[in-house]
């Protein structure tokens, strides 16, 4: 007992020690805690391709603002390859290459998949009812229309889920020869749209004809088409149509509310972290206010070049053909519904928001025109 006791005698630490060696290792620990520098790994990477070309192109530029704000939102941990049109696959093949996982994401608008569903249209370039493209966002995430959409995908045969973003202003009714103001004026004229709009359009007496963006312009010179559609000042200016056409004719209802659509290869999407896929949700939630803020900006000062640069004469479609869009709209919306349940499920459900929110919505915003008058004078005469 006595050895014992003297060999432990040597090996008792002093308190000096003991506190200092207590002091390092929650100095350590505090650290640890304070500066939490935690391997993650390597970041991982999806490879998305747009339905738009690279370079000057705003919805191009607008899937690389969603792109930027996934990584962000990640911290870097998640990050988007965008591949502009063509780059792996045709526009019209995107949602089948992204079912199957020949890439993981696709960005692109409903209405390029039509051809598989018309209800495809429904969703972003469908009747208005009163609706921009605003709400029928709202109709999609709080009215009944995302169960439809999920459902719409699966009769497709696509394999993925789709997020929405960037609520785009009613699309012109687009470039003519001429100033049209009547119905007379645009019929059997070969124009170029896409989605119900051609069957809205053909009803209306016009010779329609799908063509992807990058051809409309080639077609007009060419004489293929006589007038053309896309979407907005800026895109149209980007594809040259002021050098093919003078007469730019914005408001129309063949396209009044539309937006872009992220379809995610669903294994892919159910293979990330929770965190990771909430992050490609909202990060569409936050491209959507980014985008359209940058819209109008840019939308309205190509507006501007095109007027007093490019000498395009600027008109608001007139209400006789306004009137006629709308009677188009019935007759097409009328005869699918005949057709097809499913068609009317979904027409059914945007006729019920809509009844409901729009009444609220158009009695409680004032004139905001006359407000604009007031302080500018008559619209048609304001220089921008």
């Amino acid at each position: 007992m006595i050895k014992e006791k003297k060999s432990l005698k040597g090996k008792t630490p002093s308190r000096r020690k003991f506190f200092k060696a207590a002091a390092a290792t929650g100095a350590a620990a505090t650290a640890a805690v304070a500066m939490p520098n935690i391997a993650f790994g390597a970041a991982q990477t999806l490879k998305m391709q747009a339905a738009w070309p690279s370079g000057a192109n705003i919805f191009f530029e607008m899937a690389g603002d969603y792109a930027k704000m996934v990584s962000d939102m990640s911290g870097g941990s998640l990050k988007i390859d965008l591949q502009p049109v063509g780059a792996i696959v045709k526009t019209k093949e995107i949602g089948q290459a992204v079912s199957s996982g020949v890439v993981d994401m696709g960005h692109w608008v409903t209405a390029y998949w039509y051809g598989k569903n018309p209800a495809a249209s429904l969703f972003g370039t469908g009747p208005s009812y009163g609706m921009s493209s605003q709400e029928v966002m709202g109709w999609m995430e709080y009215g009944g229309g995302r169960a439809l959409y999920e459902e719409t995908i699966k009769k497709v045969g696509f394999d993925y889920t789709g997020y929405f973003h960037m609520p785009m202003p009613a699309q012109p009714f687009g470039w003519f020869k001429k100033n049209v103001t009547k119905v007379s004026d645009v019929k059997g004229m070969k124009y170029r749209t896409v989605g119900l709009a051609t069957n809205v359009l053909t009803a209306m007496g016009m010779v329609v004809r799908q063509l992807p963006g990058g051809e409309i312009q080639p077609a007009m010179k060419t004489g293929l088409i006589e007038a053309a559609e896309f979407n907005n000042p800026t895109s149209d200016s980007q594809f040259g149509m002021q050098d093919v056409s003078k007469h730019y004719h914005l408001g129309s209802f063949h396209q009044s509310q539309e937006m872009f659509e992220i379809p995610i290869n669903n294994k892919t999407l159910n293979n990330l972290s929770p965190a990771h896929q909430a992050i490609l949700k909202n990060a569409a939630y936050a491209a959507n206010t980014d985008n359209y803020f940058k819209a109008l900006v840019r939308y309205s000062a190509d507006l501007s070049k095109l007027m007093n640069e490019h000498k395009v004469n600027v008109y608001q479609t007139s209400d006789e053909i306004l009137a006629q869009q709308l009677k188009g709209w019935d007759k097409v919306i009328g005869d699918f519904v005949k057709k097809d349940a499913f068609f009317k499920k979904i027409v059914d459900s945007q006729k019920t928001y809509a009844k409901r929110v729009m009444k609220y919505l158009l009695m409680n915003q004032p004139n905001y025109r006359l407000a604009y008058e007031n302080e500018f004078g008559p619209l048609g005469k304001v220089k921008i």
